[in-house]
C-alpha cells in the first residue's frame, strides 16, 4: 500500500507534554555531551509526570534510543519540522537548554510563535548571546570585561581595533564551537578576517574585542532557581585564554588560583545569573590576568563541561537542572554531596589522524571531537605534571 507523504503515523495522547530539542547531528563543537544532558532530562521530565518528547536526528546518541523518551520524532533539528511537530503535539512547553547551541538558536522562533521556553526566558538567554547587550549589562553589573566594540563593515571593525588595542579576537555572534573567531594583530589582518566572515555569515554582526594576552582561564558552572544560585564546579584550564574551552585541558576543582579569584568568579557568576533572570543552567567563562577577573561569556544553556562535572562529583545535576526549569523543585530540595577525590581533568580528544591537511595548533576556533575524563589523586601525577609542563602556550590565529 502506498502511504501518501502527508500521512501522519504519530498518536497524540492527552497528557501534559515537554518537547526537548537535541544538538542534531555530531559535529565539531557539538557532540555526544549534549546528548547526555538530553537523557538526563527526559528523565527527569518523566519523573515530573509529563510526557517527555524528543526532537533529534542523529542515530549514534542514546538520546534517539527508542526506550528513552516516550516519544521520539527523528527528524532535522530544524525551524520547519519543529512547527509541524509542536501544532500537532501541542507541548506545555519546549526546553531548549538541553541541546547545545542548535537547539538554542530556536529558540527566538518559538518565542514569537507564542510557544513556552521552559527555563530561562528568550529574551533574557539572548542578553548573554548577543555579545553587545552582555557587556552593556555587565558594565551596569559593574563586572570587568575586556573592552570590546562591534561592527558591520570591515571599515568599521579596524576602527574599533584601534580603539580597544591590539591584539584583537574578531568573532561574529551566535555561533557554535567559535566558528570563524580570530586573534588578529594589524589592520590588514582585520580587514581579511572580517571579509571573510560577512561571507561565511552574511548579515551577522562582527564583534571586536581586546585579547587579555597570556593570562588564566577557568570557567563556572552553576543552577540558579530563582533564589538560591548553586556552583556546580569551578575548572582551571591548562592551557592559557585564547584556546576555546572545548580544546583546553580543565582540571576541576582549580589548583592553581587563588581563594580570592575563585570567590570574586562565584560572587560574578551569581550577580549575572540573577541579572539575566536565569532559570536552570548557565556557564560563564572568565579570563584572570594579574589578579584581576575579568568575564568573557556566558552560556545560558548545559555547557559540554556539564556532564563533566556531574561524573565527577556523582550528582545527577542534569535532572536536578531540569527540575528546576519545570519549576518541579527548587535547590533547596536536593542534597548536594561532592564525590570525589583528587581532581578530574576534562581532556579533549582531537581526530587529526582523520583529517591529515588541518593545522594542529590550537586556537579560539574549535578542533576538538570529543572529550575523556582522568581521575587523579593529587597535583603529584606524573602525567598532570607533564600535561602542565608541556601545556600550548602558543595560540593559532
Amino acid at each position: 500500500m502506498n502511504q501518501s507523504l502527508s500521512s501522519n503515523e504519530s498518536v497524540r495522547s492527552e497528557k501534559k507534554k515537554i518537547i526537548v530539542l537535541g544538538s542534531g547531528p555530531n559535529r565539531i563543537g557539538q557532540g555526544i555531551e549534549f546528548d547526555y544532558c538530553c537523557v538526563h532530562g527526559l528523565l527527569a521530565i518523566k519523573e515530573c509526570g509529563y510526557e517527555a518528547i524528543m526532537i533529534n536526528c542523529n542515530p549514534e546518541t542514546v538520546s534517539t534510543d527508542f526506550d528513552i523518551a516516550d516519544k521520539l520524532y527523528f527528524e532535522p533539528v530544524y525551524w520547519e519540522h519543529l512547527w509541524e511537530i509542536i501544532e500537532f503535539e501541542k507541548p506545555e512547553g519546549v526546553i531548549v537548554q538541553l541541546g547545545g547551541q542548535t537547539a538554542l538558536k530556536l529558540a527566538k522562533k518559538l518565542t514569537e510563535k507564542g510557544i513556552k521556553i521552559i527555563g530561562t526566558s528568550f529574551d533574557d538567554m539572548d542578553i548573554a548571546e548577543d555579545r553587545g547587550r552582555f557587556s552593556d549589562r555587565l558594565k551596569e553589573l559593574e563586572i570587568p570585561y575586556p573592552q570590546y566594540g562591534t561592527a558591520h563593515t570591515a571599515d568599521e571593525a579596524i576602527e574599533v581595533a584601534n580603539q580597544v588595542g591590539y591584539p584583537v579576537l574578531v568573532r561574529p555572534s551566535y555561533v557554535l564551537g567559535g566558528q570563524r573567531m580570530r586573534i588578529v594583530i594589524n589592520d590588514d589582518e582585520v580587514e581579511t578576517a572580517v571579509i571573510s566572515l560577512l561571507k561565511h555569515l552574511p548579515g551577522n554582526t562582527v564583534l571586536i574585542d581586546h585579547f587579555l594576552d597570556r593570562c588564566q582561564e577557568a570557567e563556572v558552572d552553576a543552577i540558579f532557581d530563582g533564589e538560591d544560585f548553586h556552583v556546580m564546579g569551578v575548572m582551571e584550564h591548562i592551557e592559557p585564554a585564547g584556546i576555546h574551552s572545548g580544546d583546553s585541558n580543565a582540571v576541576l576543582p582549580a589548583f592553581n588560583l587563588t581563594p580570592l579569584v575563585i570567590t570574586t568568579m562565584e560572587y560574578y557568576s551569581e550577580k549575572i545569573a540573577r541579572a539575566l533572570n536565569i532559570r536552570g543552567l548557565i556557564n560563564i567563562q572568565f579570563a584572570i590576568k594579574d589578579g584581576k577577573v575579568f568575564v568573557i561569556e556566558a552560556n545560558p544553556r548545559a555547557s559540554r563541561t556539564t556532564p563533566f562535572i556531574a561524573k565527577a562529583y556523582q550528582i545527577p545535576y542534569l535532572n536536578i537542572a531540569t527540575k528546576v526549569m519545570l519549576g518541579a523543585a527548587k535547590l533547596r530540595d536536593f542534597k548536594f554531596e561532592k564525590k570525589l577525590e583528587g581532581f578530574a581533568i576534562k581532556e579533549p580528544v582531537f581526530s587529526f589522524d582523520k583529517f591529515p591537511g588541518v593545522s594542529k595548533e590550537l586556537g579560539p576556533e574549535m578542533k576538538s571531537t570529543g572529550e575523556a575524563i582522568r581521575f587523579i589523586k593529587d597535583l603529584r601525577d606524573p602525567y598532570f605534571r607533564m600535561l602542565y609542563k608541556e601545556r600550548s602556550m602558543h595560540l593559532s590565529r
